[in-house]
């Protein structure tokens, strides 16, 4: 009988949360405050260099695979502190001679920052938060910019980033069908390399949630699904994963880790983290947390850290579904395997559950989502939920 091959770890990313906005918008629930005066930037990044630095053990000889800056509104931290920081990590971390270097950007910070200033700070991916190119649309969503602004900003962008995305969302307070098209196909006009295009989600303890605003039906929500995936596909975009739509060749290799189950390190204000190790013959996967308020993360007589979780073998499973089934074109077992450390067979009755309800298809080599999975995501993972 064959022996398993040893555990491996997989690829490492790093992930560096900038917790600022103008203004913080209704439908947000990630960790992020509204700027009230001045921008703490010396103090934080100060913090941040500290905090990077006491990562290094967890490494493990890997090479970083990716590098994101996220928010908040990243682009409301200067360009040389964005260069202060990649200094450090290019200094004391190794790293993959094609490294994605991503920033999460805002048109309304544009005049504060013009965006070629990033591309010499060494970012070579910008993410541009858009979300609608109509006024009222963006007004509605509580947003701080306008077209002008969008229209400015991308025009940048072609200018001096070879790869970048538009975020864009439908499914907004009142919109028809028609003007989420027209959303997109502005969007297309600009010769975005990836498109991150979404549906308006109503999330827990955010204002829209307490206060929901006239939503479109579900009808007109089909009606803009269906023909933007269209117009997507007709555009020469691949769509990778529920919500991502790339041209070949420029899928986001930061998110691919996450959905792959790959590790990260987690720096800042209420970043996240995963980290395998090799114990023996078999995997630990654990997972932990910055402290959340900047206030307390950067307060100098505690530790950033804020708590630190190992991962069971029954939780591994529904963490590797979260993600990996997000992906349109699946996974394969073996990779189920390795980045779990658990046996494939562990799975089957549940992958056998799914298939019998018409969420995925088992094929030889993989697993891939059908429609009916893409459309019924959440019921699909109900499925592999902890018991």
């Amino acid at each position: 009988m064959l022996e398993a091959p040893p555990p491996s770890l997989p690829p490492l990313s790093l992930y560096i949360h900038l917790p600022w906005c103008i203004k913080k918008c209704p439908y947000c629930d990630f960790n992020s405050y509204t700027l009230q005066g001045t921008l703490p930037e010396e103090a934080y990044i100060k913090a941040l260099l500290t905090d990077l630095s006491l990562e290094k053990e967890r490494v493990q000889n890997r090479k970083l695979h990716s590098i994101f800056f996220g928010g908040g509104t990243p682009s409301l931290i200067s360009p040389s502190s964005i260069h202060s920081i990649l200094n450090a990590v290019f200094k004391d971390f190794s790293f993959e001679a094609e490294i994605e270097i991503t920033l999460e950007a805002n048109p309304g910070t544009f005049e504060r920052h013009p965006f070629n200033e990033y591309a010499i700070a060494g970012v070579n991916r910008l993410s541009l938060g858009i979300q609608s190119f109509q006024d009222k649309y963006l007004a509605a969503l509580g947003r701080v910019h306008q077209q002008k602004e969008c229209i400015e900003a991308l025009n940048s962008l072609q200018n001096h980033f070879n790869s970048f995305n538009i975020d864009l969302m439908y499914g907004l307070p009142n919109q028809t069908p028609e003007d989420a098209m027209k959303d997109l196909d502005m969007a297309l006009e600009f010769s975005p390399k990836h498109l991150s295009w979404y549906h308006l989600t109503l999330e827990p303890n955010t204002p829209f949630h307490k206060y929901p605003p006239p939503l479109p039906d579900e009808e007109s929500l089909w009606e803009m699904l269906i023909e933007g995936h269209a117009r997507l596909s007709k555009a020469g975009f691949n769509q990778y994963e529920i919500s991502a739509f790339a041209k070949p060749g420029f899928q986001c290799k930061h998110n691919l880790n996450y959905w792959n189950f790959g590790d990260y390190l987690g720096v800042g204000a209420g970043a996240h983290g995963k980290i395998t190790e090799i114990k023996g013959p078999s995997l630990q996967i654990s997972r932990y947390a910055k402290k959340r308020v900047p206030k307390d993360y950067l307060d100098p007589n505690n530790t950033f850290l804020a708590e630190t979780k190992l991962i069971s073998e029954k939780e591994r499973v529904f963490e590797f579904m979260l993600n990996a089934l997000r992906l349109v074109n699946g996974f394969s077992l073996d990779l189920f395997e390795a980045r779990t450390g658990l046996e494939a067979h562990t799975i089957q009755p549940k992958l056998e559950q799914a298939e019998a309800m018409g969420f995925i298809d088992i094929r030889p080599t993989k697993i891939e989502l059908t429609t009916l999975g893409k459309q019924f995501h959440n019921n699909l993972l109900e499925i592999f939920l902890p018991a």
